[in-house]
């Protein structure tokens, strides 16, 4: 059985981390996602509302646990048994960020593997930056974001 941990914000949960997380669901037994507090981070969603919304994005995945988590990621992959890491990438920026933290983990996390997923074409240029940019001005997000997210995002209006 092969545990991989999904970590996030999810600030909020996009239809690009929907489709990488989709895609992890197929290659490992176990997807558990993790949601960060992260409180160094002004979030448009409260932690218990990104916790809340990113399991109802994904209860169609059997094999996706959803939690929330605050502290290093380091500490958590230890503490419950991970195989390695899954990120997904968009572009070189993203993978020059990536990069980084995948020599951080494994120091910190006695050499866990990262995977990096490129960002299917159809969801390459969402982000949560860009949704809540997008959403604060008044934009169109649906399409970026899951059904529920939306609706949420609507009712905050």
């Amino acid at each position: 059985m092969i545990k991989v941990i999904y970590p996030g914000t999810f600030d909020p949960i996009t239809n690009g981390h929907v489709d990488i997380i989709a895609r992890a669901a197929k290659l490992f037994s176990q997807v558990m996602v993790a949601v960060a507090k992260n409180p160094s981070k002004g979030t448009l969603v409260s932690f218990d509302d990104r916790i809340f919304l990113t399991k109802e994005a994904l209860a169609h995945l059997p094999n996706v646990e959803v939690i929330g988590f605050d502290g290093l990621l380091a500490n958590l992959v230890k503490e419950q048994n991970i195989t390695a890491i899954v990120r997904g990438v968009r572009n070189s920026i993203d993978f020059e960020y990536e990069r980084q933290l995948v020599d951080v983990n494994a120091h910190l996390a006695n050499n866990v593997e990262t995977i990096l997923l490129t960002a299917s074409e159809k969801v390459g240029y969402i982000s949560s930056t860009v949704v809540r940019e997008v959403f604060l001005h008044e934009g169109d997000v649906g399409g970026m974001v899951p059904e529920n997210v939306l609706n949420y995002l609507l009712s905050l209006k």
